[in-house]
């Protein structure tokens, strides 16, 4: 009697334990088995995920809406840059502490304007279609040597990426060809990658990070300039104080538009759907009306 009794209980207990050490571990979550990936800011995190697709998870250091040159890195992401399986930044300090901290990692790390192809020292890879593409290829071979197995996944992958930068550069090649005016005042250095693919002179305001103060010099020679080319337009952007762009526009009496570097999507971007794509051909259309373009 003794003996039936304790049977249905010992088993009992064996399938609590069983459970228990299922539930802690014994069947590896399906999301561990993905690449770990942390990517500097907005654009890097998009290649991530277009080339990566379910294989990946992908963390955006820079949250939306924040401006990516003043990034301050907290404890918990300098440990995800560390632990993570592969990191991608900018390269040209664009982002100095995060690159540093990248510098520091055991793991691999992709540094965007190193990509095979890629000339010059302009960080603003993401800007010229193009020069986009070469970012979309060393981020399929950088996660195929992290992951092997799915190596042919990522570079099917990023050739269907290309095909659709390939129509965007079309889109804005044409949609530029033909204009009255060929130079853009801008915030910051941004867009010089984009200016030399479409044949745009660009002026700016600051140097490559948007909060450099413009000397008094430099706003009286933009002044001339302003004048000498009939820009009718100067360009701020969205995550950064217009007020020297307004300074400007009010001296030499034009308005002023958002030009989007794309360095991040702010919250209503983000709410509303925006990406890459859609905020490259908004700012195509930004550049067809200041430049008085004609579509062919």
């Amino acid at each position: 009697m003794r003996a039936k009794t304790l049977r249905p209980l010992s088993l009992l207990l064996v399938a609590l334990a069983a459970s228990a050490l299922t539930n802690c571990g014994g069947s590896p979550d399906a999301s561990s088995t993905k690449t770990e990936v942390v990517a500097a800011f907005y654009p890097l995190a998009e290649v991530m995920r277009w080339v990566g697709g379910d294989l990946v998870s992908v963390t955006d250091l820079t949250p939306p809406g924040a401006e990516p040159h003043d990034l301050e890195l907290t404890s918990n992401q300098v440990d995800a840059i560390r632990d993570a399986d592969l990191a991608v930044v900018t390269g040209g300090e664009f982002q100095p502490s995060l690159e540093d901290a990248a510098r520091q990692r055991s793991g691999a790390t992709l540094v965007a304007i190193k990509s095979p192809g890629i000339k010059g020292n302009d960080p603003h890879v993401w800007l010229d279609p193009k020069t986009m593409s070469l970012v979309v290829n060393s981020t399929a071979a950088a996660l195929a040597k992290v992951d092997p197995a799915q190596s042919q996944v990522y570079k099917r992958r990023a050739i269907a990426t290309n095909k659709r930068l390939d129509a965007l550069d079309s889109e804005m090649a044409n949609g530029l060809a033909k204009c009255d005016r060929r130079v853009i005042v801008t915030s910051h250095d941004a867009f010089e990658r984009l200016g030399a693919r479409y044949g745009v002179r660009v002026e700016s305001i600051a140097g490559f990070s948007p909060e450099e103060d413009p000397n008094p010099r430099r706003i009286a020679q933009l002044a001339d300039l302003v004048k000498k080319y009939r820009v009718t337009v100067i360009f701020t952007e969205e995550l950064v104080s217009p007020r020297v762009a307004e300074v400007l526009a009010r001296e030499v009496g034009v308005g002023t538009e958002v030009l989007s570097p794309i360095e991040g999507l702010s919250p209503e971007a983000a709410e509303s759907g925006d990406d890459y794509f859609s905020l490259m051909r908004r700012n195509l259309a930004q550049l067809e009306r200041a430049l008085g373009c004609v579509s062919r």
